[in-house]
């Protein structure tokens, strides 16, 4: 059994038409990885529900028969670290890496996803076509766009294109910057016929997404994945994930996410319940309470990382009962003073309150995220997260608690991107990394 064959499509993909648009869909990494992705997944869909379009997939390690002159080839692009299998790909397919190499008989190499939406100027000479911001709308606008200049010459093509609110064409543009290494100075269009600005779009209806395929072979294997809310409301200076997709929107509870939940439990026992803030729905109360239902109890629940203060003994049962060990939460430094920074709206107590429900429901570890190289950042500030463990292990939890640290590298989109640079943050990391390591010595295994 080959992995394309072990996969169960919750979709019926069209038949293409006799002229259908041979397109490549690529994911930047191995399959598993690739089809674990919830954004890969809809847009696939989204693409192959169409019978104008030939879709064939390709990653780095398998691919559907390709078609031998593809017209088109997209890319999925989710972490800055795929950005050399992009290159690998392209090479393999024989096109040019960089788009002013690219001739008429070429296909249009077009991008999307978190990395192209958030900065797409980094990799601006390697697309002809980017597209900012979600796909609901854009995609189809897109392929409905070039469906009408299809048998034109590129460079009207790409001038057409560039029309579609969304699709940004770097070759359309001139960028100069402020030194060779430094800052954008300016952008601006070829021409007058060209938009002087590209509006990143936004999807602003309350049916989001949900798997369109669920496999043993995933990453996370065999789990169905529903996207409970888009966005966060806390905005914290450095979250890519809130500043990149506002406004928050939930899901509608009755009208489309229960409805999402039941029709992927009918194939698969594993639910995967996703976004920046989960427990932050308005209406999360009310779904616990629809999961913790007899017919749900063989399920096995999984969430990503939740916002500490929403933590409750209820939440903490029900992880326990649908056959998950841990809960993560991310606070990011012990002291509050630079949370306060960061505009973390979380005190020291909230975050042993959380340890305390997850032990009461039955959880066995707690696991916390926190950042170092945050700026203004004191060498009392990592002590205190120090201390902050050392409080959360004496408090009435006794879970186990693991703390990861990460360095922040301050992304574009979000206020801490221009304080990053200007404070100097690869050193204060630096700085930061000495600090931690000596914190290591002062601690029990596992706590850090």
């Amino acid at each position: 059994m080959t992995a394309f064959t072990a996969e169960h499509l919750l979709f019926t993909p069209a038949q293409p038409r006799a002229d259908a648009v041979p397109l490549i869909f690529a994911f930047p990494n191995e399959y598993s990885v690739g089809i674990t992705s919830l954004g890969y997944q809809v847009v696939w869909a989204t693409l192959a529900i169409r019978e104008d379009l030939q879709v064939s997939r390709l990653f780095t390690d398998i691919h559907e028969p390709l078609p031998t002159h593809p017209e088109l080839v997209g890319f999925s692009f989710s972490w800055e670290l795929d950005y050399v299998n992009v290159f690998s790909l392209l090479e393999s397919l024989d096109i040019p890496l960089c788009s002013a190499d690219r001739s008429e008989h070429h296909p249009l190499i077009f991008g999307g996803g978190p990395v192209l939406t958030a900065n797409p100027e980094p990799f601006a000479d390697f697309f002809d076509l980017v597209l900012l911001g979600d796909g609901e709308n854009l995609l189809d606008q897109f392929i409905d766009a070039y469906q009408q200049v299809r048998q034109a010459d590129r460079s009207t093509q790409l001038r057409h294109l560039a029309q579609v609110p969304g699709v940004y064409v770097p070759s359309l543009y001139h960028v100069t910057y402020a030194a060779p290494d430094g800052e954008i100075q300016a952008i601006a269009p070829v021409d007058e016929h060209i938009p002087a600005q590209v509006q990143k779009q936004t999807y602003r209806g309350n049916t989001l997404s949900a798997s369109t395929v669920v496999t043993e072979k995933a990453a996370w294997e065999s789990i169905y994945m529903v996207e409970v809310v888009r966005s966060c409301p806390e905005m914290c200076r450095f979250c890519l994930a809130s500043y990149l997709t506002l406004p928050f929107r939930p899901a509608n509870l009755v009208g489309s996410l229960i409805p999402a939940i039941d029709r992927g439990l009918q194939v698969t026992n594993r639910l995967g319940l996703l976004g920046a803030s989960v427990t932050q729905h308005p209406e999360f109360e009310a779904l616990l309470d629809h999961l913790n239902q007899p017919q749900y109890d063989e399920v096995r629940l999984s969430l990503s990382s939740v916002r500490t203060n929403t933590v409750t003994e209820k939440l903490a049962q029900t992880l326990t009962k649908h056959d998950t060990r841990s809960i993560t939460i991310a606070v990011e430094s012990g002291s509050e003073r630079l949370r306060r920074v960061i505009n973390k709206k979380l005190e020291n107590d909230q975050i042993i309150q959380a340890g305390i429900h997850a032990k009461a429901g039955g959880l066995s570890a707690l696991k916390l995220y926190g950042m170092a190289g945050i700026p203004s950042e004191q060498p009392e500030d990592l002590e205190q997260t120090v201390a902050m463990l050392k409080a959360l292990k004496k408090s009435g939890s006794r879970s186990p608690a693991h703390l990861r640290m990460q360095y922040l590298c301050a992304e574009s989109t979000h206020p801490f991107s221009v304080v990053w640079r200007e404070s100097s943050g690869r050193k204060t990391a630096e700085v930061s990394a000495k600090a931690v390591r000596a914190a290591r010595h002062r601690l029990s295994p596992g706590e850090l």
